[in-house]
């Protein structure tokens, strides 16, 4: 037995430093452009990287939802739990590459009747044994469990990735949401103030056309217009309730002391943010790594399968001491021992192995794919937030301008219909123009923001962003 320990060890240390059959692996080129659109401008003053969430978002309020899904988020409790899924999975086949040593120990009693024994005589006997065991250790000669363990890295990664991507979205998703919401509220109250003076401007029509000053078309104008801004206020309530749903939904607990919630005016979200160059803020988003593990673990399942064309050795064996009682486990003479190495090789199994290795170089395939299609949409996805972040801006200034003069409009018509050059039509005209301008200026606003939140999802986030929550409220 001491002669075989160095054979033993030598093969040992032949498998566990033998050949990998696996392509080398070579990240495939970006199927993308190496610069952004020319409408797309990325210059910024602020890095993402450097911004964790709560800084790019200011209101307290806001941080504190945040901080809640991160927290209790059900969707990102099974991302966790997948990610610790597949870190056992990785642990499990990483202990194939090491032999499983077992400590036995037992006892074994028998009795055999005289009428079967040769002396004619019943036999008592027993026998006690203490070993330790090397069960089916595979020499990997060819690099088939090692390329299995790296698939199952590959795999934890891409987990750990996804999850990480899971993280980032809900953050945006619950910005998005809590803006939304505030847009809600803050139309609504403009429609309530529209709906309170349309209400007045009835009742004095009313009494107008009593008194025979205005006419029925009038009369019928303001009512028709008082109804206008009831269904409107009404259609406001029903998307505020959705949103707010929504938001629950996303931050998964109730929240019962929550600083004032901030107007949309003093979010304090700066939208100016760079953007690099695409190969820089690409390859840094989880979504991508996560593709790329994922193509990893797929290039290495290649090797497994190739090493089924080669043969298997593996190797059992028992080191012990064996006694008929159990004084005499530990005596001179009373070692036991037994070596078995087995070689398999595939001669016929119907193309079975051959088809293995063809499926995993389809899969592989397909992870290319999949690797350059995440690529592709990630790049489109940044390139349209940052043309939205321009042009909502100079929407937003736009419609900013074009409520001053409908306010303007609506001061100066009145003015007229009070002094009888203009009609009650004239005004109404005004007064919805007006409130259709404050509406969309409250809804491009809110667009802005999500759209900065949109941009900083989509370059990747900052410090913590996408990793273990600082849920500091």
């Amino acid at each position: 037995m001491r002669r075989s320990m160095p054979a033993v060890g030598a093969l040992l240390a032949a498998a566990l430093g033998g050949c990998n059959l696996a392509p080398d692996y070579v990240r495939p080129q970006a199927p993308v452009p190496e610069h952004w659109p020319a409408a797309a401008r990325a210059e910024g003053t602020r890095q993402v990287a450097d911004l964790d969430w709560q800084t790019f978002f200011p209101d307290p309020r806001l941080r504190a939802h945040i901080a809640s899904a991160l927290e209790n988020n059900r969707d990102l409790r099974i991302a966790t739990a997948r990610v610790a899924e597949a870190r056992a999975l990785h642990g499990i086949q990483r202990a194939d590459r090491l032999p499983t040593i077992n400590l036995g120990a037992d006892r074994v009693a028998s009795r055999t009747p005289a009428d079967l024994s040769q002396s004619g005589q019943s036999l008592m006997g027993q026998r006690y044994d203490v070993n330790l065991g090397l069960a089916a250790f595979e020499l990997d000669f060819w690099g088939r469990v090692r390329n299995l363990g790296e698939a199952a890295l590959a795999s934890y990664l891409a987990t750990e990735q996804a999850r990480r991507s899971f993280r980032l979205s809900l953050i945006s998703d619950v910005a998005d949401a809590y803006l939304t919401l505030q847009e809600m509220g803050e139309r609504m109250a403009l429609a309530r103030d529209t709906v309170q003076s349309r209400q007045e401007a009835r009742e004095l029509m009313a009494r107008r056309r009593e008194a025979g000053i205005a006419g029925d078309l009038d009369f019928l104008a303001a009512e028709g217009a008082l109804h206008t801004a009831r269904v409107e206020l009404a259609s406001l309530e029903r998307q505020q309730a959705g949103a707010e749903n929504l938001l629950q939904l996303l931050v998964a607990a109730p929240l019962p002391e929550l600083p004032p919630a901030r107007a949309l005016t003093e979010q304090g979200i700066v939208p100016d943010l760079a953007a690099n160059l695409p190969s820089d803020v690409l390859l840094r988003r989880p979504d991508v790594a996560a593709a790329e593990q994922q193509l990893i673990a797929a290039n290495a399942h290649i090797g497994a399968a190739r090493a089924a064309f080669f043969p298997r050795i593996t190797l059992t064996g028992l080191f012990g001491t064996a006694s008929r009682a159990l004084h005499g486990l530990f005596s001179a003479g009373s070692e036991t021992w037994s070596f078995q190495p087995v070689l398999s090789l595939p001669l016929f199994d119907a193309g079975r192995t051959r088809a293995g290795v063809d499926l995993a170089e389809a899969r592989k395939v397909i992870a290319v794919a999949q690797y350059e299609k995440t690529i592709q949409q990630a790049f489109r996805e940044v390139a349209d937030l940052l043309v939205a972040r321009d042009k909502l801006r100079q929407q937003l200034q736009a419609q900013e301008a074009s409520g001053r003069a409908q306010s303007e409009r609506v001061r100066l018509t009145g003015a007229r219909y009070k002094a009888g050059v203009a009609n009650y039509l004239e005004l109404l005209d005004a007064q919805r123009d007006s409130f259709a301008a404050q509406q969309a200026v409250v809804q491009l606003r809110r667009q802005s923001l999500s759209a900065s939140a949109q941009l900083y999802k989509a370059l990747g986030g900052g410090r913590h962003a996408g990793g273990e929550a600082t849920t500091s409220r």
